[in-house]
């Protein structure tokens, strides 16, 4: 193999590795998890759903901020305190986790299965 071909297989590695390693401070948490934290003040809910799947099914104190809105409206939050967010399976909320952390939020948790998982 040439170079050119070792470079590109690197990068593809890499670009994966990056892609689907857990990012530091970002924790994955099942529904129980999350569930046991509803009492918990310094937490705060968000439910990264378009508002017609929040409407259909949410769970309080979940607050609905879609994921096309997340990075505008991040500002609302308190980075001081934890974020959990939910999607309907995971994916989109795990994509809010990435945009709060490069916001400098320390804290986050992601429901692993969204609300697919809930009991």
């Amino acid at each position: 193999m040439s170079m050119i071909q070792w470079v590109l297989i690197i990068i593809i590695v890499l670009f994966f590795v990056n892609r689907f390693m857990p990012v530091k401070g970002i924790m994955n948490i099942s529904v129980q998890e999350a569930k046991n934290k509803f009492k918990d003040n310094n937490v705060q809910f968000i439910d990264v759903r378009t508002p017609g799947e929040y409407k259909a099914n949410h769970r309080k104190p979940f607050k609905n901020i879609p994921l096309s809105n997340l990075a505008s409206k991040a500002g609302s939050l308190d980075k001081e305190k934890e974020v959990v967010v939910i999607c309907q399976s995971g994916m989109r909320s795990a994509k809010a986790a990435k945009i709060l952390k490069k916001q400098g939020f320390q804290k986050i948790s992601n429901v692993k299965g969204g609300m697919g998982a809930w009991v």
